[in-house]
């Protein structure tokens, strides 16, 4: 079990901590998560590519049902540019975000890993944690070997009983050995009406060694656990768009009446010059047993890929990959993804698609971004309360004139009218995208961001740029927001002290053909 300690806060928090200790609203400013670092001697092999210690990347995050004070989030430590990162962590917080202490389970070798315990990889990616209504804590994670073990590849699952200050060995959801073939991008929902019932769903590539190959297959995999994780019913494929074909992105969402939804990404003609690509919905009325087949169309997605247009240098974002939340006490679901349909291709911004027919049928696209005149990127979302939240990053504090540094900033959509109007919130920023780790597709703060509902406020689990630090490139930041700006809220907003002081800055991105990029 690796243990690092975690919160930072920077001074100028401590400052206004003190300042408005006396009815401040709580998450007026984010609170700053760090992982540390892991030691050299569990390193592997770098691969010919760039070694980021202390970043943290691509984080998610769930909120416990039984006690909403207590969340469980999870991020890559340590990225690559090669893909994936040397361990994945897990931050606990029992006071609401406030405070946090950080664990892992034995993902990889940098968490404890080995041959016994079935975590016996060099690297882990990919990282996401839902929570059961009994408070049983579940994670996904997808890990693998670089070097002469390259072909090595899994999809683990590994459970906490004890609200996530220790993880389990993992079990295999589904392993490889051959190198022609390839996992990519899992996720795990814990069913909130039961918490026998887990489900997990990634994709599975074929005939990697084949370069842009027409004969290449991308099924959707699904598997589910009937005892809260304690066993998984062996994997299955619930969706095969054939060949030159895939799925990513495979996301599952579960409605009031039990029924699954599984969001994701369809690409067709993948080695042709006019590859199609549209977000798509599965359908299981019967808790995963069966599935629909088609699924059903969300929309066709328009997707570019974002550059420093003063260098030209690319940005890896979550693309066109779809996220999706459930309003539990009406059934609506709702989908976001990143789409340039808004500004006629020429930059994405975030769409949003709504359901209340359980997913049979969607509304068209409209747009959630507030500057959209700029480029918008990565979204997340989550609903309660008769609000929907979207969080995302755009590039609206970016001085087009300014050759230095290229800045982005995160911001919290709020609508109270199920995404017919919109306020935003400033999260945190500016922060100089520059900064961020360079990967296959540009620079990387995650292929998605955590935002969950608390019962009385958004959560948001993000990672910034810590401008201009090259030894220290990226932090988590958490934000608690209550929908409905307060004066106080409005206050700090509006003053925007890191935009002051410049306490922490960061950046995302990757466009719509994540298909034949690195994990």
């Amino acid at each position: 079990m690796h243990a690092l300690p975690t919160v930072r806060r920077t001074p100028l928090l401590a400052a206004i901590a003190l300042l408005t200790s006396c009815g401040s609203e709580v998450g007026a400013f984010p609170t700053r998560v760090s992982g540390g670092t892991f030691p050299t001697s569990c390193l592997g092999p770098v691969g010919g590519g760039t070694f980021y210690g202390k970043t943290e990347v691509e984080p998610f995050l769930a909120v416990d049902p039984t006690d909403p004070a207590h969340l469980v989030g999870v991020w890559q430590q340590d990225r690559y540019s090669t893909g994936g990162a040397a361990g994945l962590l897990t931050g606990i917080s029992f006071d609401a975000g406030s405070t946090w202490t950080t664990t892992s389970a034995p993902f990889s070798h940098c968490t404890g890993g080995n041959a016994v315990n079935g975590g016996d990889y060099e690297r882990a990616t990919d990282p996401w944690v839902t929570i059961a209504p009994d408070g049983t804590a579940h994670q996904l994670a997808l890990t693998f070997d670089v070097g002469v073990r390259g072909g090595n590849r899994a999809i683990l699952a590994s459970r906490s009983t004890d609200r996530g200050r220790s993880w389990s060995s993992p079990q295999v959801l589904q392993g490889d050995g051959d190198p022609s073939f390839a996992l990519d991008k899992g996720s795990i929902a814990a069913d909130p009406q039961s918490a026998s019932l887990v489900y997990a769903a990634w994709n599975r590539l074929t005939d990697q060694l084949t370069s842009n190959s027409p004969l290449a297959r991308g099924p959707t995999w699904f598997a589910r656990s009937t005892d809260g994780g304690a066993t998984w019913v062996p994997a299955k494929i619930i969706f095969d768009p054939g060949v030159d074909a895939q799925t990513l992105g495979n996301v599952v969402a579960v409605l009031p009446d039990g029924t699954l939804l599984n969001a994701m990404l369809v690409f067709t003609a993948l080695s042709t010059t006019t590859t199609h690509a549209e977000v798509a919905v599965l359908r299981s009325a019967d808790k995963g047993v069966t599935w629909s087949d088609p699924p059903v169309t969300v929309s066709t997605v328009q997707n570019v890929t974002l550059l420093d247009p003063k260098t030209h240098q690319a940005v890896r974002s979550g693309g066109a990959l779809p996220a999706i939340a459930v309003e539990a006490s009406t059934g609506t679901a709702y989908v976001v993804w990143e789409d340039s349909r808004f500004s006629g291709g020429a930059r994405n911004g975030i769409a949003l698609a709504t359901s209340s027919d359980g997913g049979r049928s969607w509304s068209p696209p409209v747009q959630v971004n507030g500057a959209p005149a700029v480029a918008a990127f990565t979204p997340a979302i989550a609903v309660g309360g008769g609000k929907v939240g979207v969080a995302y990053y755009d590039l609206r504090e970016d001085d087009p004139a300014d050759t230095s540094r290229f800045l982005a900033s995160s911001w919290l959509a709020v609508s109270a009218d199920g995404g017919a109007t919109w306020q935003d919130t400033a999260s945190a920023g500016p922060f100089d995208l520059r900064s961020a780790p360079s990967v296959i597709g540009g620079y990387f703060l995650g292929d998605y961001q955590g935002l969950g509902w608390d019962g009385t406020a958004f959560v948001s689990f993000f990672t910034a740029t810590n401008s201009g630090n090259v030894s220290d490139r990226t932090s988590l930041l958490f934000r608690r927001v209550p929908p409905g700006a307060s004066p106080m809220h409005a206050i700090f907003d509006a003053i925007r002290p890191d935009r002051l002081f410049r306490s922490w800055r960061r950046p995302t991105q990757i466009g719509v053909e994540r298909a034949r990029q690195a994990l």
